[in-house]
């Protein structure tokens, strides 16, 4: 730590800061970054050595600036953590199999920390209250992730009722059907949302017959610098291995205003969701954007990879990145380096003007994936983080489930397939309405797959179809529940 008692580091930094007026955060970077290249440099190979320290320290200081999580959330054994709140990047760094659940006194259920906690089968309660916190280290806890309940020191009969809920989990697991076919024999696909080679490994354990959707803002949160080509391909690669020649469909980066990214400048937004992120993002990175295209293509020769756009809001949206992507294919066809010819390219169906242009949009892509968390706040103008409108922002309102239907119908008309990838299609009251308003692939966390197997299994699409038709004319999301 005597790097940052250094004059001529910090002389550098304020320099950058108040006569070039760079961000705090970015002139830290490049200072960093110069100081690291002349250790690098140094004929002594000790002093080389010391190159690793600085960027460590850098990193440490880096996070500190743009208000990433420095906190180390190894626990000494395996449990229940309990927080005020976490972050998407905090859950991240969670070792499944040693953190059993996860309880905090705030949060969304439609966050994304609680989204990728489920990703990582990791069961979590959040909203729970400030007495939360007053709980000693230690103290015995018990939850159920599906319900939201939560039991502080169990007694004997709320222990035998946990017990008897994991050893259905278990039971139910070994029981699964193969397929998800139902009653009357339409097979239905059933994939994973994952973020990584760790969910990934997960999804295949709990029935996943592919990926319908892959995050990859993991490979470029808490870093200096962008992630490399070669770093991107080997992480697309080996989640194509452990997949074979199932779907593989790899959304491109999605990060808006509330990160701190230094090397992408995200300046503070009013309202990050309504802002500068997803596709729209992308294309005025071209540079970043075709590192990512580059990599996704030439790890889709020999694998079944598809790629997918968030956030779009325009046909002007898709053919621009649908010029880059075939830009990144001529440059490899050039170099003689071999990629899949023909990679489907589809669309995130996330915001009200998408679905009203569907038929226009269809023409484009080769397949829709609806997604139900972003297009119910912004249909229902209700920001899914905020706990004192979260509850507007339901997926089973009766404007939603039009959208959907007028989705899946310029889908169909158009010949292409239509998945939906948000926490909608996890729920067990909510899959007859999909499948009956027409879905052809439902995407969710890996350990909601079991029950969607099972229930799956279990209804007709006659008697589906006829659900659909009967809740578009319902007139609020509690009949919607009450009619299913």
């Amino acid at each position: 730590l005597l790097y940052l008692q250094d004059p001529a580091l910090l002389t550098k930094a304020y320099q950058r800061i108040f006569e070039q007026h760079q961000c705090a955060a970015a002139a830290w970077k490049s200072v960093i970054e110069e100081m690291v290249a002349v250790y690098q440099n140094l004929e002594d190979s000790y002093l080389q050595t010391r190159a690793a320290d600085i960027t460590e320290v850098g990193q440490r200081v880096l996070q500190l600036l743009i208000g990433a999580s420095t906190i180390s959330l190894d626990l000494p054994q395996s449990g229940i953590l309990v927080a005020p709140d976490l972050t998407a990047a905090e859950v991240a760094q969670l070792q499944p199999e040693h953190v059993l659940g996860i309880c905090t006194a705030a949060g969304s259920a439609t966050a994304h920390s609680t989204i990728i906690a489920k990703m990582l089968g990791i069961p979590m309660v959040v909203g729970v209250g400030e007495q939360l916190l007053s709980l000693p280290t230690g103290t015995q806890l018990g939850l159920d992730g599906n319900t939201g309940q939560v039991w502080v020191q169990p007694n004997a009969t709320d222990t035998q009722h946990l017990t008897a809920l994991q050893a259905g989990d278990s039971e139910g697991k070994d029981e699964l059907p193969l397929e998800a076919i139902t009653q009357d024999g339409h097979k239905i696909t059933v994939l994973a949302n994952i973020m990584g080679v760790n969910s990934a490994q997960l999804a295949l354990k709990y029935g996943a017959e592919g990926v319908g959707l892959l995050r990859t803002e993991f490979l470029y949160l808490d870093r200096l610098t962008p992630p490399t080509p070669e770093e991107q391909l080997k992480i697309y690669q080996a989640i194509a291995e452990i997949f074979g020649l199932r779907p593989l469909t790899i959304r491109t980066l999605d990060i808006g205003g509330d990160k701190s990214i230094p090397y992408m400048n995200l300046a503070a937004e009013a309202n990050p969701c309504l802002g500068w992120r997803g596709i729209r993002q992308s294309l005025d990175c071209p540079e970043i954007f075709k590192t990512q295209l580059r990599a996704i293509v030439k790890a889709s020769y020999g694998h079944n990879l598809k790629l997918m756009f968030p956030l779009v809001s325009s046909v002007q949206e898709v053919r621009a990145a649908k010029q880059l992507v075939a830009e990144v294919q001529m440059e490899l066809q050039q170099t003689g380096i071999p990629f899949n010819r023909n990679m489907k390219v589809g669309i995130m169906v996330e915001v009200p003007a998408a679905v009203i242009i569907a038929e226009q949009l269809a023409a484009e892509v080769d397949f829709f994936s609806i997604g139900t968390n972003d297009l119910s706040q912004y249909t229902m103008a209700a920001d899914r983080t905020n706990p004192k409108v979260a509850s507007l922002a339901d997926a089973l309102e009766p404007a939603l489930l039009r959208m959907i239907e007028q989705t899946v119908t310029a889908a169909k008309q158009a010949g292409i397939t239509v998945s939906v990838c948000g926490e909608l299609a996890s729920q067990p009251e909510a899959i007859p309405i999909l499948l009956g308003l027409g879905v052809d692939e439902l995407s969710m966390n890996p350990a909601a797959i079991p029950t969607a197997l099972t229930t799956i299994s279990q209804l007709r699409i006659t008697e589906a179809k006829v659900l659909a038709n009967k809740v578009l004319k319902l007139d609020s999301a509690e009949s919607v529940r009450n009619c299913s």
